[in-house]
């Protein structure tokens, strides 16, 4: 029996396509050291990196420069590192597209978690990477069953920073034990010596500041009240100091000022008799364990290695002082557990409105009433009154004014959802839904014909139905069929997600539901629905409520409907 032809489909002619537009990606440069930027000329410094990235970018005709990411001071054996964060935030976002760096021990030198990256988490979104002095960009770089070439560097880069970590180990501990500086830079009323840089010596301009601070202590002035002295004489404090003087370069400390802990800080250290304090951490590159405090009975102790500012009986004093002030505390812990505690619901939620800076739940206890009540306070007032104006705003109060405004919320989200449910059975809203369904049923269709028809064709050209040249030119028509099967199908899926979130699914009458049924305020009410609670200097209350967008985009909705809407 002679056998049946296959039908074929014909290759219907197809207009040329126009060209894309070239992809331009948005770069995000990112620059890392390890260690403090000395500004010593011909070192990788920050400047040196950041001058090389930017030069890159501007020469490549298809990138520009989005914004550059510093991590100043920060070890690359981990990502745990802020401008870092803030780069992948923005990859997220979709705001940057391509990452360049100068080498790949700048991006990281833990081969495991820098090859997560390269090989899973950029490609997922569509990031492309560069690492200009290793000649490597993952829009060009082969790739082989097993991955890119690029995590074999970076296992030699991580070996590298552990060997150097275990040589240098054993070095540091004797200079350390032969009371050798080995910091950064000096201790806050000290300067390294400028013939010795492993000797300390007073710093004129901070020795004076120090020595003040343990009279002012010996007198019985309170931490915080020294603190409040020395930020209204405007005295840098010792982050500042340092920022200042050029010794560190990050931002973070250009504005910082004193407070109770950096004056503990400088009363409790015994560097301020002569003696070399250091091995108050312990790094643990070398065996993979994080850096860690180390017990003050370990710490590396070496006597009269330099001038003292304090006298041996001002110091012990002050001592004492601080052990009784401990002392006292521990005891006073728990002394009113009778009048019981109240958890703190709205944590990270409280702002200064003036400082931006999160309020403080103080808590005041009346002891011959037997009450016991919390306030939220400023600390930069409390740290340096003039910095920011006073706040003191009892937290029942706030809580009644949080639960009246999220009661009204709930309540006009509960009146809303009835007006969207009567919207979705209206002629209008059928309609567009079953009109929706329609064109993904047709989509699907569509999808599934493109697909069928490509899997058809190697069985048509094996039993050589078609010439090779048929069998590619249909091979390419049917899967670029597919593809805007595919997208098209995407697309009417994500409208009609989308329309359902305006309505029935919205993001904002599903929050507020599932509280509708409260009588007070709750800790998960409170984060759910409410972004930030700022207090101002006159008390007043601003509430900036979560949702906002859905909100809106329902009365816009509800409001071209022609539904009266509550207010």
């Amino acid at each position: 029996m002679a056998r049946t032809k296959r039908k074929v489909n014909p290759i219907l002619p197809v207009a040329a396509p126009a060209e894309k537009p070239k992809r331009v990606y948005q770069a995000g440069g990112y620059v890392r050291l390890s260690v403090e930027d000395s500004g010593k000329p011909g070192a990788d410094t920050i400047i040196n990196q950041r001058e090389l990235i930017q030069s890159y970018i501007d020469s490549q005709p298809d990138m520009q420069v989005y914004d550059l990411y510093c991590d100043n001071g920060r070890t690359g054996t981990n990502f745990d590192r802020p401008e870092f964060e803030r780069l992948m935030e923005d990859v997220r976002a979709g705001k940057v597209d391509c990452i360049v760096v100068k080498d790949l021990s700048r991006f990281g030198r833990n081969y495991r978690e820098t090859g997560n990256y390269l090989e899973r988490i950029f490609p997922l979104l569509d990031v492309r990477f560069i690492a200009v002095n290793d000649n490597f960009d993952t829009l060009t770089a082969e790739r082989s069953q097993d991955g890119y070439i690029v995590p074999l560097k970076n296992i030699i880069n991580e070996v590298y920073s552990k060997d150097i970590s275990r040589k240098l180990l054993p070095v540091f501990a004797a200079k350390q034990r032969n009371g050798e500086f080995i910091g950064t830079w000096a201790i806050y009323g000290y300067q390294k010596c400028a013939d010795d840089h492993h000797r300390i010596e007073p710093d004129p301009e901070t020795a004076p500041v120090v020595r003040e601070m343990f009279q002012w202590r010996f007198s019985g002035m309170s931490y915080q009240s020294i603190a409040r002295k020395l930020n209204e004489r405007n005295v840098p404090s010792p982050g500042r100091y340092h920022y200042l003087k050029g010794n560190s370069k990050s931002e973070h400390y250009a504005n910082t000022i004193w407070n109770v802990c950096s004056v503990k800080n400088i009363l409790s250290s015994e560097i301020y008799l002569g003696h070399m304090v250091q091995g108050r951490k312990r790094s643990g590159l070398s065996e993979g364990r994080k850096t860690c405090r180390v017990p003050k009975s370990e710490w590396v102790i070496v006597r009269n290695t330099h001038k003292p500012l304090v006298e041996e009986e001002i110091f012990q004093v002050v001592q004492q002082m601080a052990e009784r002030a401990k002392t006292t505390y521990h005891e006073r812990q728990g002394k009113y557990d009778t009048m019981g505690t109240t958890p703190n619901i709205l944590r990270k939620l409280v702002y200064c409105a003036d400082c931006k800076r999160p309020l403080v739940r103080y808590k005041n206890v009346n002891s011959s009433k037997g009450i016991r009540y919390y306030v939220y306070i400023c600390q930069s007032h409390a740290d340096h009154p003039a910095s920011c104006p006073k706040k003191y705003f009892h937290e029942t109060k706030l809580i009644e004014i949080l639960w009246d405004t999220l009661r009204r919320e709930i309540a006009l989200a509960e009146n809303l959802d009835k007006l969207v449910r009567q919207y979705s059975k209206s002629a209008k809203a059928v309609s567009r839904e079953a009109e929706a369904k329609r064109e993904i049923a047709t989509a699907k269709q569509a999808f599934r014909r493109a697909e069928m028809l490509y899997d058809s064709l190697y069985q048509n050209y094996a039993d050589k139905l078609m010439t090779e040249q048929e069998y590619t030119e249909m091979k390419r028509q049917y899967r670029s069929d597919m593809e805007r099967a595919q997208a098209r199908l995407e697309e009417l899926e994500q409208r009609q997600r989308d329309e359902r979130q305006r309505t029935t699914e919205n993001p904002w009458l599903t929050a507020c539901d599932q509280f509708k049924e409260e009588t007070a305020l709750t800790e998960a009410m409170a984060h759910a629905l409410i972004e930030r609670v700022e207090i101002d200097a006159e008390n007043r209350v601003s509430i900036t409520l979560r949702y906002r967008d859905e909100y809106n985009s329902l009365l816009r909705l509800l409001a071209a409907a022609g539904e009266a809407v509550p207010v």
